[in-house]
C-alpha cells in the first residue's frame, strides 16, 4: 500500500464536518490513527483510562496483538482534540469507557472506523486531488507514519517499538521500500544510467507492506 504524503494525511483528517458531533469525533480518530500509528483495532480498543493527557509526558496505552501492550507518546494537538472529545461526551480520564463510540453509543467497530475513514477521503479529494485512485483504509496513516519517522532519521528499533511489531524484519520493510523508492526515483528523474527499471506501484517490495 502506498504512503500518504503529509498533505494527503492532513487532507482526510481535515475532511469531516466539525458542526456535528459525528464529524467531530470522526476527525479525532483520524487524528489518533495519524499521530500513533495504532492498528484499527487498537484505536477503537482505546478507553477514556488508557490516556495521560497530563502536561509533560502525555501518552496513551494501546492493546497490541497477542496482548502485547505498548505506550506511545501523543503530541500536542491530539491531546486537545482529546480533551475536547472526552468534554463533549462527559468522560473523566480515568474511567474505563471507550473513547470512540457509535450512533447508539457503543465501541466503534473495524467496519466503522474503515468507514469513517473513507468517507473522509472522498470528501479530502476536493483539496487533495492525489487521493483519487489510491486504496484507502484506516492502515494508510500506520503506514504513512512509519515512513515519515524512518526519513526523519528514527532508528528501526524505535519504530518497532512505536509500531508494536513483534520482528525488527518487519519494519525493516519500511527501510527496504523506502530505499526502493529512492532508486526508482533516481531512475524516473534521469539521475541514473539504468534505463531498463521501470516505475511498477505494485512491485514486490511494496507488495510486502500490504501484509504488515
Amino acid at each position: 500500500m502506498p504512503a500518504a504524503t503529509n498533505a494527503e494525511v492532513d487532507a482526510i483528517v481535515a475532511a469531516p464536518n466539525q458542526m456535528t458531533p459525528r464529524g467531530r469525533r470522526d476527525r479525532v480518530f483520524l487524528l489518533f490513527l495519524a499521530r500513533t500509528g495504532a492498528r484499527v483495532s487498537e484505536a477503537t480498543g482505546v478507553n477514556a483510562n488508557d490516556l495521560h493527557l497530563e502536561r509533560g509526558r502525555p501518552q496513551v496505552l494501546l492493546h497490541g496483538k497477542g496482548r502485547r501492550d505498548r505506550v506511545v507518546p501523543i503530541p500536542r494537538d491530539l491531546v486537545q482534540s482529546l480533551t475536547e472529545l472526552l468534554k463533549e461526551r462527559g468522560l473523566a480520564h480515568h474511567e474505563p469507557q471507550p473513547i470512540f463510540v457509535g450512533a447508539h453509543n457503543e465501541r466503534l467497530t473495524r467496519f466503522g472506523a474503515t468507514h469513517i475513514v473513507r468517507r473522509a477521503a472522498a470528501r479530502a479529494k476536493s483539496t487533495a486531488p492525489s487521493l483519487d485512485g489510491k486504496p484507502i483504509s484506516p492502515h494508510i496513516f500506520r503506514h504513512s507514519l512509519a515512513m515519515k519517522l524512518l526519513r526523519s532519521g528514527v532508528d528501526l528499533l524505535t519504530i518497532q517499538a512505536w509500531l508494536g511489531h513483534a520482528q525488527i524484519a518487519t519494519t525493516h520493510r519500511y527501510a527496504a521500500a523506502d530505499v526502493e523508492m529512492m532508486r526508482r526515483g533516481l531512475v524516473k528523474a534521469g539521475v541514473s544510467s539504468d534505463r531498463s527499471a521501470r516505475f511498477r506501484p505494485k512491485d514486490a517490495v511494496l507488495q510486502m507492506l500490504e501484509s504488515i
